[in-house]
């Protein structure tokens, strides 16, 4: 049985070295088709083996026995978002194909659909595959607005870096932890922000239509976000509230007149 553990526990992670692989294949081919440059080199291979190192111990850690097909498709994502980043980190020098920049993030955004209907199909849902696609839509919704920030301006940027700061909070405010309730509102606009970015990022509106979608985004954003982190709050001083109170009927003798 161990063995039998230690070899499906290898052909998982052979899993994500061939997603690393293609990844790698994928740079290539965008480097022989539009000449890309050391920027855009060095940030697809600096995301390749990050995304590679990073779902390994992941999945070391969860100890999955099957990688699962759901689990693929994400990873299939992650390629695409990986060679995004490395047009966008090419951007800095030359601006990219627009048709291929606008392919590559209108396939991997399709994905991020699809990814759960296969996992749900297949009975194949975990906890890992679900915050390996968070991860990609994050840092994918990040490299966006980097890119739309070239043209637009660095409050674009609000986009991309609010889920890394509610993250970052949370590590000095325990409370932001908590479970999230269900809700379509928040899936909505998180969905949205990605679209809109890349409507933005096309080219294919006037620049004051391209401006009140990025701006519509943001403010979909923080007006979501806002919610959640007043749900959390709201509900973490209920859970402190009630236990003081109920001391205080318990000893009604430290109640003072």
């Amino acid at each position: 049985m161990a063995l039998n553990n230690t070899y499906e526990a290898r052909l998982v992670q052979q899993e994500t070295a061939v997603g690393a692989g293609v990844q790698i294949l994928l740079l290539a081919l965008l480097g022989s088709a539009i000449g890309m440059g050391p920027a855009g080199w060095l940030t697809g291979l600096a995301f390749a083996i990050a995304s590679w190192a990073l779902l390994s111990l992941a999945l070391h850690r969860s100890g999955l026995r099957s990688f699962g097909p759901a689990n693929r498709v994400t990873l299939g994502r992650a390629t695409l978002v990986g060679g995004v980043t490395a047009l966008v980190a090419d951007s800095f020098q030359d601006a990219p194909p627009v048709t291929l920049f606008v392919g590559l993030t209108a396939v991997a955004l399709i994905l991020d659909g699809v990814d759960g209907k296969v996992a749900r199909r297949t009975n194949t849902s975990t906890a890992l595959g679900a915050r390996f696609d968070m991860e990609v839509d994050a840092f994918l919704i990040l490299v966006l607005s980097v890119y739309v920030s070239m043209s637009l301006g660095p409050w674009v940027l609000l986009i991309g870096g609010m889920r890394y700061a509610f993250v970052a909070a949370a590590r000095v405010w325990s409370w932001l932890n908590a479970p999230l309730p269900p809700s379509t509102a928040r899936k909505t606009v998180a969905a949205m922000q990605g679209v809109f970015l890349l409507l933005a990022a096309s080219a294919l509106l006037p620049h004051a239509a391209t401006v009140a979608v990025t701006a519509s985004a943001l403010a979909a954003l923080l007006w979501s976000f806002g919610r959640d982190v007043l749900w959390l709050y709201r509900t973490h001083r209920a859970t402190r509230v009630a236990p003081a109170a109920a001391g205080r009927r318990a000893r009604p003798e430290l109640v003072t007149s």
